[in-house]
């Protein structure tokens, strides 16, 4: 483990602070101007308070990646190759291959980072050494015992438990430490968690810092998680060889203990949540409007970071802890994912699989078996539906704004259509698909685009403008999942109904009635779209160890083709028009891109080889 804790921390000053001191006669006669002793740091207010921030960039971007989580799951697929997604979906990782791993939960970045926390802590607690003013020292303890639970709490929803470091290592220490068990490590983080609440209630912080209301959010995820199946050792064993063959159960979760309190202690938790927070319409009676439905959804998506027409500024209310941008060059989601027509790179493109989950606006399972759905699939379903996918047809922003006037009606086109140019009819492809006239090789293989988190601004144009969406790592609807979810388990059947059918108000569908195993499987598909590309789906088809059946499906793409209706006729340039062609959609299962595969080691990520050498101690993850 010594890449863990060898990185040297050299403190940069600040430029107000060099030109503070730069008045002193001997300024220059003592240590490199651009460096800092650690003992004048944690001694004064605004150094500590720097050391404290840069921790925050183990958060990155938030999944704000060019590379999302969401195509490691049945969400979406990534467009470009030789990336190592496909490495995880095909299940071929192993300790030398581990595929991609981002730095937002990778092993060796999120120790240093929870090695600048323990600093921080060992400093802060340390005596006379530290800042005198214990108003600012409670705050920025209580940052630090929160950021130190949730860099834990992403290497244990990774790879299980890992070793357990509570100090800043030296170089001449001992490194080999041992896995701790899985419930040392959740009982480790709700510890830290209940020390960043007790520092920091009552405490004001800025936007885009912890809070006491983080600490409780981050608590509801690790308790749900610590009560699902792949962290009950009878259930994960009963499901899985894999598991049931590991010879180090405790690693992965509990070996012993009463499951049903671990279900009382996620609801309590949950809960405690939704009584401080303020969550964004959930005191819905009936059903809004589809439109109202739409704009609910896709204003929450906003975090208040858009000025497009009616979204709804005060869906901020939502977020619990978010991710803030005020830089371009931090912010390239809509660039990276939006339709390559627009000159964007379409880089996580929904999935048929997800597409074809959302419901009809009745509430009733869509299917390519019905012939009225598949004969118009994107009409009368989940408003959550318009707001997330672009889809053949789809309105969007002014496309002569980026790519000229080849598309007056501003429509996503992702289909081959007939149509009439320089007097002879030909088959023409779609501005946006990968035989598009612009950057077909950014084209999406799916036939969709998302637009969950673009901002709807026709003013924002991604390909050369900002957009200033925050990235939700809480926020209080995760809460309420995780509260119906934990009544669903303790037999709670009218509290679970109450709150989920509130979200669908929200949303625009309606009530559902059902209980027992029903009802799970409805909660199950309701967070798959209301949390859609925020990066549950790969944890939760993991924890629920549903993965096999979901994950490990074969990807289906979209075809649409447009013909001429007789004696109609459209002359170029293209657009949507069903009283001229007659529209077919053909959804197509494709492994020319990915070819997944699920095999039971997935359910955890392994350690790489070098860090197995580096600690003998540590004990590999199963199937590896």
């Amino acid at each position: 483990m010594k890449s863990i804790f060898r990185n040297t921390h050299i403190f940069i000053i600040a430029l107000t602070v060099i030109l503070a001191a730069g008045c002193k006669k001997d300024f220059l006669s003592v240590d490199p101007p651009n460096q800092i002793s650690a003992e004048l740091v944690w001694k004064d207010p605004a150094m500590a308070q720097a050391f404290v921030t840069e921790i925050y960039n183990g958060f990155g971007v938030g999944g704000f990646n060019e590379q999302m989580l969401s195509s490691l799951s049945d969400e979406s697929l990534f467009t470009h190759p030789n990336r190592g997604i496909d490495l995880v979906n095909a299940s071929t990782i192993n300790p030398t291959t581990l595929g991609w791993v981002d730095d937002t939960y990778g092993y060796n970045p999120m120790y240093n980072r929870i090695r600048s926390c323990n600093i921080t802590i060992e400093r802060l607690t340390g005596g006379d050494n530290a800042i005198s003013d214990q108003a600012v020292k409670d705050k920025l303890l209580g940052e630090a015992y929160f950021l130190r639970a949730y860099f834990y709490q992403q290497l244990l929803r990774y790879y299980g438990s890992v070793p357990i470091i509570t100090k800043s290592y030296s170089l001449d220490d001992d490194f080999s430490v041992k896995r701790a068990t899985y419930e040392e490590c959740v009982n480790f983080i709700l510890a830290d968690c209940e020390q960043s609440i007790k520092l920091l209630t009552g405490k004001s912080l800025d936007k885009g810092r912890t809070s006491a209301l983080a600490a409780m959010a981050l608590k509801s995820r690790v308790l749900i998680y610590a009560a699902s199946d792949l962290h009950d050792m009878p259930a994960a064993k009963s499901k899985s060889s894999v598991i049931g063959g590991y010879a180090h159960p405790e690693y992965l979760g509990y070996v012993t203990g009463d499951r049903t309190a671990r279900w009382q202690a996620a609801q309590t938790a949950a809960k405690a949540v939704m009584d401080l927070g303020s969550g964004y319409k959930l005191n819905l009676n009936a059903k809004v409007s589809p439109e109202e439905g739409r704009l609910n959804y896709k204003s929450i998506a906003m975090g208040g970071g858009s000025k497009a027409p009616g979204i709804d500024a005060s869906a901020a209310s939502e977020l619990i802890l978010a991710r803030y941008f005020i830089d371009r060059s931090d912010m390239r989601y809509g660039r990276a994912n939006g339709p390559n027509g627009y000159h964007n790179w379409a880089g996580n493109t929904p999935i048929g699989l997800l597409v074809d989950d959302y419901e009809k606006i009745d509430g009733t399972p869509f299917s390519w078996a019905n012939a009225q759905d598949k004969a118009a699939p994107y009409v009368n379903r989940d408003p959550r539906f318009y707001a997330t996918i672009l889809f053949d047809g789809a309105g969007w922003k002014p496309r002569n704004k980026v790519s000229g006037n080849v598309d007056p009606a501003n429509q996503i086109q992702t289909g081959e259509y007939d149509l009439i140019e320089g007097g002879r009819q030909i088959v023409f492809k779609g501005l946006d698909t990968r035989g598009s006239s612009i950057e077909n090789w950014n084209g999406s293989w799916t036939g969709y685009y998302t637009q969950k988190f673009i901002d709807p601004d026709p003013n924002i144009i991604e390909s050369s403008m900002p957009q200033f969406v925050p990235w939700p790592f809480f926020r209080y609807t995760e809460a309420v999942m995780n509260y119906i979810e934990a009544s669903i388990e303790l037999g709670q059947t009218d509290i679970a109904l109450l709150w989920l059918n509130r979200i669908r108000f929200r949303s625009g569908m309606p009530a559902v009635t059902a209980s027992g195993a029903a009802l799970r499987d409805i909660y199950r598909h309701e967070r798959r779209i209301e949390l859609v590309y925020e990066e549950h789906r790969y944890h939760d088809a993991r924890r629920w160890m549903i993965a096999p059946e979901t994950l490990g499906r074969k990807t289906n793409y979209i075809k649409v083709t447009g013909k001429f209706k007789p004696g109609k006729t459209m002359t170029a340039p293209y657009h949507y028009d069903t009283s001229i062609y007659d529209y077919t959609y053909t959804p197509t299962v494709e492994t020319a891109q990915e070819n997944r595969k699920w095999e039971d080691k997935i359910y955890f990520r392994p350690f790489s080889r070098d860090e197995i050498n580096r600690n003998k101690t540590l004990e590999q993850n199963p199937g590896y």
